[in-house]
């Protein structure tokens, strides 16, 4: 099986256009190479604020908005997983960054590779890798 086709978009809000897929597909599993990190499945899920909301709440017991949830299903060493990303929280992020909704799904679409791959964004030094990492494989992307 091509390594791309381990890597789906769903829609269930229909409300966000994703651009290249199969150009973005390989891209996904070139980050997880780069990183070091094999690719069983990934399965992105583009939902309201609602949808992730209740997600949130549900497993992770928190009561806030956010753009992204990224459940790492792997049992072994070949990383398995489901992103719900927020495409609400995406565009108003955007709008508040002064960036497109392009290049912020992006960076949310790349985020959740990232986790995967092992790195956190909790403490400060972790954020800053975190963003180095983001900015990294967005400008390799997009230029």
């Amino acid at each position: 099986m091509p390594s791309e086709s381990k890597v789906c978009f769903f829609f269930p809000a229909g409300r966000v256009t994703l651009l290249h897929r199969y150009r973005l597909k390989k891209y996904i599993v070139s980050i997880f190479r780069a990183e070091g990190k094999k690719i069983k499945f990934l399965n992105y899920i583009f939902c309201s604020d609602e949808a992730l909301l209740d997600l949130n709440r549900q497993f992770l017991s928190h009561d806030f908005y956010t753009d992204i949830i990224t459940f790492d299903l792997s049992e072994t060493d070949e990383i398995g997983a489901e992103i719900y990303i927020s495409v609400d929280r995406v565009k108003e992020n955007a709008r508040k960054l002064g960036v497109s909704i392009q290049s912020e799904l992006h960076r949310v679409i790349f985020h959740g590779v990232l986790h995967l791959c092992g790195h956190h964004d909790k403490k400060a030094s972790e954020i800053s890798v975190m963003r180095e990492k983001e900015n990294f494989y967005l400008n390799k992307y997009f230029f």
